[in-house]
């Protein structure tokens, strides 16, 4: 384990929906967002993806605000994989992410996870954003195992389905 850096960085994007404004919420909620990979790593400075790397994850769309079936709870839904709101010129749909992405990132909806040996970490990745901080990769060692668990469909697909059951 790396003595400095190497966190882990949490938001929590239901308690971030929690703090908007009412006027904030009734703006955004019914927002399609296009998430994109390619996008987030071009941020990073990767960008030389051939075609077929491209067609083999396109981008996908997803709700803004997402109701976790389980809870009930609305969360935002967004990450470094938003591109772009749908509907909305460019420009102005991504002052909105960064807006959002600025007010999920703040202090009291961010836990840090500082990793020790043998640490177990679990979270649900529909309520929650998260990054890894830097650390001196050549000098320590990093060694993280993952299992993911799949959602149960798109979220616009959800919705979709979630609306047309309540209206029979």
């Amino acid at each position: 384990m790396a003595p400095i850096g190497g966190h882990t960085e949490f938001a929590d994007m239901r308690a971030a929906w929690d703090a908007l404004p009412q006027e904030t919420r009734r703006h955004i909620d019914g927002l399609v967002v296009e998430h994109s990979i390619f996008h987030s790593r071009a941020k990073l400075g990767f960008t030389d993806y051939s075609e077929r790397e491209r067609a083999a994850l396109p981008p996908a769309q997803q709700v803004l605000v997402r109701t976790i079936p389980e809870t009930g709870r609305r969360s935002l839904y967004i990450a470094s994989h938003a591109r772009r709101v749908i509907g909305i010129p460019d420009e102005e749909g991504r002052g909105l992410l960064d807006s959002l992405m600025a007010h999920a990132t703040q202090r009291q909806f961010v836990y840090t996870h500082r990793w020790r040996l043998h640490d177990l970490v679990m979270w649900d990745n529909r309520c929650t954003m998260h990054r890894g901080t830097e650390f001196e990769e050549q000098r320590w060692k990093r060694d993280m195992q993952r299992a993911t668990v799949s959602d149960i469909g798109n979220t616009c697909e959800l919705v979709n389905r979630r609306a047309a059951t309540s209206a029979v």
